[in-house]
């Protein structure tokens, strides 16, 4: 069973360790990602589902070579030979997520590989922003009637809607939106977080985070906006790869799902009730008491009566009603100013 929707339905924070190229090349590094993503708090562990021939062509022209950033000097088909997590490990992956008792997830970037994860049993599709504008792709995996998860990085409002509206014709609205800044790593001002509660009301879905900045702050900020999905690449220690400069270690990524998990409590509202342990506070409140002794016929002036802590006595508004007018009984030094004593100056008229 997937459980994404069980988990977000009930306000609880879905969190996906991203594994991509982090397994640098090896089964037993995927597998140990899955254990210890799992031991460190994530719902689920996601994979990616493609050959290089899949994503792009082995073509050395101009078109095909990346300037700058993260990936500089490679040939498209190159880095997704080297990133890419084999056709034959995801049965094993898979088997060990099930083991750990966290989902799997992958995203596919063509029909052929929905049609591998189909025969594997998976339970959702992931679409990466990279592919948001593939409708075709989109429609196929929608058609599966399966959770679909689609990041949104670098597309429009109308872009989203098409991605949304394909879903919808394929008779699926099991639909979760992320919000994307597709950098690597992401800079926070280029994050736009503040889309998320748009993006809820504007699409009519759950939103989550698909995120590539570094540490936790994104997470804590998108989960206090509204996020009840964050998505997070992971590694574990001593493995280089393709993506392994903008994903977090393993301690860095337990500290993320407990941030998360905690910014989700600390957000919650509105809600103007008092909790046991504020309640037990509301003692040390200000009230009015008699900070001189108060004699039959003593008119109370500020000199006499104060507002200070503890809250005994009657509330610090009604001070006004009760400055000039003449005590009709004696209070003491350190006593509280009661309501019977209010309503006998009340009494006098003004």
């Amino acid at each position: 069973m997937f459980h994404l929707f069980e988990k977000i339905n009930n306000d609880g924070v879905y969190v996906i360790a991203e594994m991509s190229a982090n397994h640098g090349g090896s089964l037993e590094n995927a597998l140990q990602i899955v254990r210890e993503a799992a031991k460190a708090g994530a719902d689920c562990v996601k994979i990616q589902t493609y050959t290089a021939d899949s994503i792009t062509i082995d073509c050395d022209n101009e078109y095909f070579q990346i300037h700058g950033g993260l990936w500089d000097g490679y040939k498209l088909h190159d880095l997704y030979n080297d990133a890419g997590t084999p056709y034959e490990w995801h049965k094993a992956i898979k088997d060990e997520c099930e083991k750990c008792g966290v989902d799997f997830l992958s995203t596919p970037f063509d029909p052929n590989a929905v049609d591998f994860l189909e025969e594997l049993g998976v339970e959702a599709y992931k679409i990466a922003s990279f592919e948001l504008n593939d409708i075709p792709l989109i429609e196929y995996a929608a058609s599966k009637l399966k959770p679909m998860i689609m990041s949104c990085g670098m597309a429009s409002p109308e872009e989203i809607q098409d991605a949304v509206d394909a879903c919808k014709r394929a008779g699926n609205d099991k639909i979760v939106l992320l919000k994307c800044c597709s950098e690597y790593p992401a800079n926070w001002e280029d994050m736009h977080l503040g889309n998320i509660p748009d993006m809820r009301k504007r699409f009519g879905v759950h939103v989550g985070l698909s995120d590539h900045s570094f540490g936790s702050i994104g997470a804590v900020v998108a989960v206090s906006l509204g996020a009840r999905v964050i998505e997070k690449h992971v590694k574990i220690d001593g493995i280089e790869s393709a993506d392994s400069a903008f994903s977090m270690t393993m301690d860095e990524f337990a500290k993320m799902v407990s941030d998360a998990n905690n910014a989700r409590l600390i957000a919650q509202g509105p809600d103007y009730s008092l909790s046991a342990k504020e309640q037990s506070s509301t003692v040390f409140r200000r009230s009015l008491f008699a900070v001189k002794d108060i004699e039959v016929g003593d008119v109370i002036t500020s000199e006499n009566v104060r507002s200070i802590r503890p809250s005994t006595g009657i509330p610090p508004k009604y001070l006004k009603c009760i400055i000039g007018k003449k005590a009709k009984s004696a209070v003491k030094f350190g006593q509280p100013i009661t309501q019977e004593f209010l309503e006998e100056l009340q009494g006098q008229g003004d």
